[in-house]
């Protein structure tokens, strides 16, 4: 098990960028895959981007494609979701989770931030 811990989220117009951060408190997560989802309230907990343990693969959703970007510094033991072209249906809370496998499915994951808000106005 890893505690996660996200952070970067904020208020940004339409258009502008915002880069968050996830990062573990005491143990190391550079084994680990790691995806970013997102949850906008009434709504379901939706898959934005996954990175594998060495960062050689990424994958992300459709509706952030060309505008998220996923990468990790394993020797900073951080994950970083830079986001960029934000529109307010990107408005949600973000959520990190770290696991075994990578995957675009909640279910892969065993490991889970307590998520960031972000608010992006028109």
């Amino acid at each position: 098990q890893v505690q996660l811990l996200e952070s970067g989220g904020g208020l940004v117009q339409t258009g502008g960028s915002l880069r968050l951060s996830c990062t573990t408190s005491g143990r190391t997560f550079s084994s680990y895959a790691v995806g970013w989802f997102r949850q906008a309230p009434g709504k379901e907990r939706k898959f934005v981007a996954a990175i594998t343990w060495n960062g050689d693969s990424t994958n992300y959703a459709d509706s952030v494609k060309g505008r998220f970007t996923i990468s990790r510094d394993n020797a900073k033991n951080t994950v970083y979701l830079q986001m960029n072209s934000l529109k307010p249906e990107d408005t949600a809370v973000y959520y990190c989770a770290a696991g075994g496998r990578y995957a675009s499915s909640a279910s892969r994951y065993d490991n889970w931030g307590q998520g960031t808000q972000v608010t992006v106005t028109v």
